[in-house]
């Protein structure tokens, strides 16, 4: 038997998108390429909404109009965004170092 191959991920660390659905956006800092989390947090989401497990999710320094967090999100949900203003996260600093002239958050070369 042939080990599952693991879907290669559409976004890359560095990368800023947003919800499909719900009003935020934020910064990729990792990638889990299949679901990493747990059953209850998996369970919580309503049925009809709930993402497939095969497929990359994200963890994101996320934000809205009012407040910063931490979001895990399956990859059908997101889609870039292309708004030029930045993330306003207080983490950003800590886990990156600037941006890109393309808008890209770069982290540090340890």
């Amino acid at each position: 038997m042939q080990p599952k191959q693991l879907k290669k991920a559409k976004f890359s660390i560095g990368e800023v998108v947003r919800h499909r659905l719900f009003e935020f956006r934020g910064v990729i800092y990792d990638v889990d390429f299949q679901f990493n989390n747990s059953d209850e947090w998996y369970q919580s989401i309503p049925k009809d909404a709930r993402p497939r497990k095969d497929q990359p999710f994200y963890h994101l320094l996320a934000e809205n109009d009012e407040i910063t967090y931490e979001a895990y999100v399956s990859e059908q949900n997101l889609v870039l965004d292309d708004r030029s203003d930045p993330i306003g996260h207080p983490l950003l600093n800590e886990i990156f170092k600037g941006k890109t002239k393309d808008g890209l958050y770069l982290r540090p070369v340890n």
